[in-house]
């Protein structure tokens, strides 16, 4: 596969021409080699909110499911409720909004406007949000309902930063909210414990089944179904897993980490495949290194780990603990994660290597927060490392593997702090002039080897913008969330060029081909 993304100009520019748009049919000739696809056909889309505004963080959040993209906008102020409400509103600052997208003949556009069904200021709806199909998950870490379970009252205000989640559905093209889903175990801040539990931090759907992280949860639980009353382990983390029958949410299990510890964080990524299950503790301190090590000990502070569970008739069951094959204090492994069957990526966006590409030297510590991802494989339910990846100008502080997403063979890798200047696909990497404002890496595999594919960035790379936040894939589709992206415009393709509406965000969508 070979990938494409340029200027929202209709996908017409030429890279290797200055990105002056193709006049005739040499423009295949010339764009071919470098983006894999005729300049005729490429894609490329700009996507802003229908009501952007300054400090809406739209991009934020993204997923990606097959013609349909969700797009999350945490700070987003209406007060409206439900589906495409009034989007004019700004009485209820950050209660947050999801925005959903279909494409259709290669053309995106907006289907719905999505508020809470409780929207509150300062709830932070869209913060996380996962499709499957025609189901949509949206996470609200902020949201104060002391409510337990599904559907329960959404009304009370008692439990601060406990948080929710939401589901909506699609019928005939039209989204409806089918569940509130709280935590069994709602737990809000209070004088002993500053922070409520932030239920919803992250999503993932696969199907009728969805993981819910709960990173601020105390319990001092370990495994599955431990007792959820004590808070003997503040901010361990959890994760709930729901199952959805005949359109009716249950939850199926409670899981906390094997090694449940203070500041673990256990849930602050959740990825789902059928009936497995990856969770990442980016705070974890165990010293451990590759596959089911010592969970015992802590001399790796904040080093971070990774638990797999599988189902099998129901039940849960954790299958490896994973930690990188270079341990180190503050790695945060574990930060960003993505699974697709039995292949994972693991991000460790303050891995401090300088090593570049693919399977380098990993013993320097050159390069303080640079970033790096693992991949491991899986047979016969054996859990191995494949391949330890850098960016190609790898640098301190880029954060290489904030976000990470899987599809197949293909990976794309975030790192929202790389500060090149360059614009489109494989443009000048040793620019270090547009500070902050991001880059996505595409990784592809054949035979077991990994390479990287493309250097990618905005199509109007802006410092601070943060390109690269978020990443989605989807078969031949890749969408990249900026969610502090500066343009005033709203819509499909609209004017890049401004920067009138500060950190409003933006997501753009670019091709593989296949």
């Amino acid at each position: 596969m070979v990938f494409g993304g340029s200027k929202a100009t209709g996908g017409r520019d030429n890279p290797n021409t200055g990105g002056k748009a193709c006049a005739d049919t040499r423009c295949d000739d010339a764009c071919a080699p470098v983006i894999g696809v005729t300049c005729a056909n490429f894609e490329a889309g700009y996507l802003k909110a229908s009501n952007t505004g300054s400090n809406d963080n739209f991009g934020y959040s993204v997923s990606l499911s097959g013609d349909t993209l969700a797009v999350g906008a945490r700070n987003e102020s209406s007060a409206a409720t439900g589906v495409n409400g009034d989007q004019s509103s700004n009485a209820a600052a950050n209660s947050g909004a999801v925005y959903v997208f279909t494409r259709s003949a290669g053309v995106w556009t907006q289907q719905a406007y999505l508020k809470a069904s409780n929207p509150g200021t300062g709830d932070l709806f869209g913060w996380s949000v996962s499709l499957s199909g025609d189901t949509l998950a949206v996470g609200a870490i902020e949201e104060d309902s002391a409510a337990t379970g599904v559907n329960g009252d959404q009304s009370s205000n008692a439990a601060t930063d406990s948080g929710a989640v939401y589901v909506f559905t699609r019928s005939a093209g039209v989204w409806t909210q089918q569940a509130y889903l709280k935590a069994s175990n709602t737990g809000g801040a209070d004088p002993v414990t500053p922070f409520g539990d932030y239920f919803g931090w992250s999503v993932s759907l696969s199907g009728d089944t969805l993981a819910v992280g709960a990173i601020e949860e105390d319990s001092a639980a370990t495994g599955v179904d431990g007792d959820q009353s004590s808070n003997a382990a503040t901010d361990s983390g959890a994760v709930y897993v729901f199952t959805r029958n005949a359109g009716a949410w249950t939850q199926q299990a409670y899981l906390k980490a094997s090694n449940a510890g203070t500041d673990d964080y256990f849930g602050f990524s959740v990825s789902l495949s059928a009936d497995t299950l990856a969770v990442g503790a980016w705070g974890e301190f165990s010293a451990a290194t590759g596959v089911n090590g010592d969970q015992s000990s802590n001399a790796a502070r904040y080093s971070g780990a990774v638990y797999v569970y599988t189902r099998n008739a129901g039940v849960w069951t954790q299958q490896a603990y994973l930690k990188a094959s270079n341990t180190g204090g503050n790695d945060n492994f574990g930060d960003a994660i993505s699974l697709s069957g039995d292949t994972l990526a693991v991000g460790a966006n303050y891995e401090a290597s300088v090593a570049t590409g693919v399977n380098g030297d990993q013993d320097s510590n050159a390069a303080a927060d640079s970033g790096a991802v693992y991949v491991f494989t899986r047979n016969a339910g054996v859990w191995t490392q494949q391949a330890y990846l850098k960016a190609s100008n790898s640098e301190g502080y880029d954060w290489f593997g904030a976000s990470v997403s899987l599809s197949g063979d293909t990976l794309a890798v975030g790192a929202v702090y790389e500060s090149s200047a360059a614009t489109g696909v494989n443009g000048d990497q040793g620019s270090n002039s547009a500070g902050d404002s991001g880059a996505v890496y595409v990784f592809t595999r054949s035979a077991g080897v990994w390479t990287q594919q493309a250097y990618l960035k905005a199509s109007n790379s802006g410092e601070d913008d943060q390109f690269g936040y978020w990443v989605s894939l989807s078969g031949n589709t890749l969408a990249i969330g900026a969610p502090y992206e500066d343009s005033a415009a709203t819509g499909v393709n609209g004017d890049q060029s401004s920067n009138a509406a500060t950190d409003s965000g933006a997501v753009y969508v670019r091709s593989i081909a296949p």
